[in-house]
């Protein structure tokens, strides 16, 4: 995700200019994007004509600069864009105003986002940017007398490094755990949260087993996969077959499920937890609570007046980070965050025991 540009408006709203890269960022923004903001960007239309010379011939569309005052928002996965529908309230075409229109963002599509932001959702924003600009995966591949190793961010692939020696039999030949010491070296001086092990034949596993002595904390998280080839090559087979995706997915998944078992486990004890909104509107109030759990999708209905819920999540949401405390909002997709729906949606890992 690309921030544009930010700046105040005389409503004290804040106006957002971004640019989503991937289909990661568009799931963001279905969370960010709520009915009341304004949303305005470039789309195109069919014009209504009631000119008889001027009739519409059915499937032209004309190019325009849109504002809506959002309604409704949905990301539609499987065709890779958001959709933003709402009522025209500024346009490059003044008779188009007061019409329902729905904006299609995709990737690379600039939008600009008015509201009055709530501070999870700045926060989402900010970690949708920081994935942007830091990579977050590793990848290694390796086959006799020759190592590389690229990063993956969400704006594409960078070469870190290449290592070429003559490994086997004869004068020149180095030692293959020279090479794989040199490939562990690298690795571990990358700042990434997970890693991928490719290329043809064996010599990819034993490698691993070299990492499992020499990096032990890499090797234990490290996805093995076969590819033909070594550098570029097997860096674009892995990302063809979806490796990374996958990686990345359990990645976030696992982040999640850490927290799910602690707040079990706590559970299971009856030590210092809270779910429940009443609840966790409980501890929050007495600035009790280390981390906030919530679930996205909740966290979207009750802020669309949808839900059923006591309390406004925006004031827990808001006092428990006065007071301290992180919030983790979670994926509905995934395992971790189906448990939090049967908790309520909303949980808390306390700093001490409520009575």
């Amino acid at each position: 995700m690309q921030i544009q540009s930010r700046e105040q408006t005389a409503e004290g709203r804040e106006r957002v200019e971004v640019v989503p890269e991937t289909l990661d960022d568009l799931w963001h923004l279905s969370y960010v994007v709520e009915p009341g903001d304004r949303v305005s960007g470039d789309t195109t239309r069919r014009i209504q004509r009631n000119d008889e010379d001027l009739r519409d011939s059915g499937g032209e569309r004309e190019h325009m600069w849109v504002a809506i005052d959002v309604t409704d928002v949905e990301f539609a996965k499987f065709a890779n864009r958001l959709r933003v529908g709402g009522e025209i309230v500024d346009c490059s075409r003044e008779d188009q105003l007061g019409f329902h229109h729905t904006l299609n963002v995709e990737e690379r599509t600039e939008l600009t986002i008015e509201k009055r932001w709530k501070p999870d959702q700045v926060e989402r924003l900010e970690e949708a940017v920081e994935a942007t600009e830091n990579p977050d995966v590793a990848i290694a591949t390796v086959e006799e007398g020759e190592a590389h190793v690229h990063t993956v961010a969400q704006y594409g692939t960078e070469e870190r490094a290449t290592i070429t020696s003559t490994t086997g039999k004869g004068e020149y030949a180095r030692p293959r755990e020279e090479l794989f010491a040199e490939l562990a070296d690298v690795l571990h001086r990358q700042d990434v949260d997970a890693y991928i092990l490719a290329g043809p034949g064996f010599t990819k596993q034993d490698a691993l087993d070299h990492f499992r002595e020499e990096i032990p904390e890499i090797a234990e998280s490290m996805t093995v996969v076969d590819t033909a080839g070594v550098g570029d090559r097997g860096v674009h087979e892995v990302l063809k077959r979806g490796a990374v995706d996958d990686v990345q997915e359990q990645t976030r998944i696992a982040e999640e499920a850490e927290y799910i078992d602690e707040l079990m486990a706590r559970i299971g004890e009856g030590a210092e937890v809270a779910y429940g909104p009443e609840e966790v509107a409980k501890a929050a109030d007495y600035g009790a609570i280390e981390t906030l759990l919530v679930l996205d999708e909740r966290l979207r209905k009750e802020r669309a007046g949808e839900g059923d819920w006591a309390v406004d999540v925006d004031d827990v949401i808001e006092t428990t980070e006065q007071k301290g405390g992180d919030v983790t909002v979670f994926s509905a997709e995934f395992a971790p965050g189906q448990q939090l729906a049967n908790l309520g949606g909303i949980a808390a890992l306390l700093r001490y025991r409520l009575d």
